[in-house]
């Protein structure tokens, strides 16, 4: 049986027999180093076969220096689990203002798994090299509508993003 990637090409990372679906550390160490020559920063691996499964599962792999803007799902179902595997990040929660509300240490010796629910305005930041997270939320895929990006956050690419990622890397919680 051969899986397909996001874009409907057969993977060949992703190996599969009639029964399991197997993940292995080379899949993994070849997803950290495609991440560090990503534009991005940062790249995914799609476990479930299709964007229209009902569960959404994926490893993302990060660099310090990528920028995920923050931004909520906010469709009833769309609560979303992320569990760290290696490295460290902050997930940040933020109010509609965009004050900063919440910040989670994630690490092997803190947070590993943190569950965000819908409709909850988020991002994160990458402290490490080598940064991989298990992200997993029901499905089916939907992309992120420009209006669920944070209205207070600048786009991601633009000029403004470096330094609104340098702000979110010290940003405190609001008293």
């Amino acid at each position: 049986m051969r899986n397909r990637t996001s874009q409907g090409r057969v993977s060949p990372h992703r190996k599969a027999s009639h029964l399991i679906t197997k993940t292995h550390f080379s899949d993994l160490a070849e997803l950290m180093v495609a991440a560090s020559q990503a534009p991005r920063q940062r790249t995914h691996r799609n476990l479930h076969p299709t964007l229209d499964s009902s569960v959404q599962r994926l490893f993302i792999a990060t660099q310090p220096e990528t920028y995920m803007r923050p931004h909520r799902h906010p469709q009833a179902h769309k609560w979303e689990m992320l569990m760290l595997v290696q490295g460290e990040l902050d997930l940040l929660i933020f109010d509609d203002a965009g004050r900063l509300i919440e910040r989670v240490e994630m690490s092997p010796s803190s947070t590993r798994v943190v569950e965000i629910p819908p409709g909850t305005w988020h991002g994160y930041v990458c402290r490490s090299p080598q940064t991989l997270a298990l992200e997993i939320k029901e499905g089916a895929y939907l992309p992120t509508e420009p209006e669920d990006f944070a209205p207070w956050s600048p786009a991601e690419g633009s000029p403004e993003a470096p330094a609104y990622l340098q702000k979110m890397r010290t940003a405190q919680v609001a008293s």
